[in-house]
């Protein structure tokens, strides 16, 4: 992409969707909306594709990538779907579930993608404009979420446009994303079940569909096994203090169920709503000469697991702090 030049927004129609399918051909940057959050796409069988979308966002090269499929037949292409990743994909397949899996041998997936991992991270979008732009790109596509790196997530091309617009070459337009919080990441290259993130699946849907209980990770920061690892994470400008029921001078307070506050993620207390309305929220509240953001305890089950991962990882000490 050229110095200077502002990405377009546009409407996903057939045509732009052509279009952004050739973008990505010859090694663009397209962002594009999935249900979780919008997605920076790049051709993940491209090095250079790659590698460029490491430098839009300013990301760690150790920070592995999630490859996006429009088919399981196409993941199949890239990683060994074992059997119980092949029930996992009937389960829960097109929707918010990422599974670590092995490295097929001949793999066409940068290694880069996986941050010279033997395993590929692998996802099936539940939104009908990600799996048009796949089918149009012809090709997986490495898309972690369409903001600087470390910054709070967008779920509006609007919020793409603020962090990356200067960055990359185009960004589809399908209104706000449905679910607000990334994937839940599983990895099934050991002997158990592990979970890497929570995210958009349960885990308790997770662990009645396997039968069994998940392992947690304890994978050190600076070298995960997937995105959304690193300790701070998805935070904004301010300071974020959590489990808050009212806010200090300067604050601001992001509420959770009935109550006084500042903004409220869900008044009625629905963890759904709360989640989808999490980092529009946060940006909302992310403002000049305050003095940080206070937010209200979130119930720790269903979708609270994933609100209060983002939440941690906001609140987290930032790098050189």
């Amino acid at each position: 992409m050229s110095p200077n030049i502002i990405a377009s927004l546009v409407p996903p129609t057939p045509e732009a969707l052509a279009a952004a399918g050739r973008i990505l051909a010859q090694g663009g940057l397209v962002a594009f909306p999935t249900e979780t959050v919008y997605g920076l796409g790049g051709d993940a069988t491209n090095d250079r594709a790659v590698a460029a979308i490491f430098e839009a966002k300013g990301r760690p090269s150790f920070n592995p990538l999630i490859a996006h499929v429009a088919s399981v037949e196409q993941a199949a292409g890239l990683v060994a779907m074992t059997p119980l990743a092949c029930d996992l994909a009937r389960r829960f397949w097109p929707g918010p579930l990422t599974l670590v899996l092995p490295r097929l041998e001949n793999s066409p997936v940068s290694l880069l993608v996986s941050a010279g991992l033997d395993s590929v991270a692998v996802r099936l979008p539940d939104h009908p404009v990600a799996r048009a732009l796949i089918q149009a790109a012809g090709r997986p596509l490495a898309a972690p979420s369409a903001n600087r790196s470390g910054a709070v997530s967008p779920t509006t091309a609007a919020h793409v446009a603020e962090s990356l617009s200067d960055r990359i070459d185009l960004i589809l337009d399908g209104g706000p994303c449905r679910v607000g919080v990334e994937s839940t990441v599983l990895d099934l290259c050991g002997p158990r079940p592990t979970l890497l993130r929570p995210g958009g699946i349960g885990v308790e849907d997770l662990e009645a569909a396997l039968g069994q209980s998940l392992l947690r990770s304890t994978d050190a920061p600076d070298a995960p096994r997937s995105p959304g690892q690193l300790e701070s994470h998805y935070a904004p400008t301010l300071p974020v203090r959590l489990n808050a029921m009212t806010r200090s001078d300067g604050e601001v307070l992001l509420g959770f169920g009935p109550m006084a506050c500042t903004l409220n993620l869900s008044p009625d207390g629905d963890l759904a709503e709360a989640a989808a309305n999490l980092f529009a929220s946060l940006r909302a509240l992310d403002r000049p000469g305050l003095t940080g953001i206070a937010v209200a305890p979130i119930p720790e089950h269903g979708l609270g697991l994933a609100i209060n991962d983002r939440l941690c990882r906001a609140a987290a000490p930032r790098s050189g702090a």
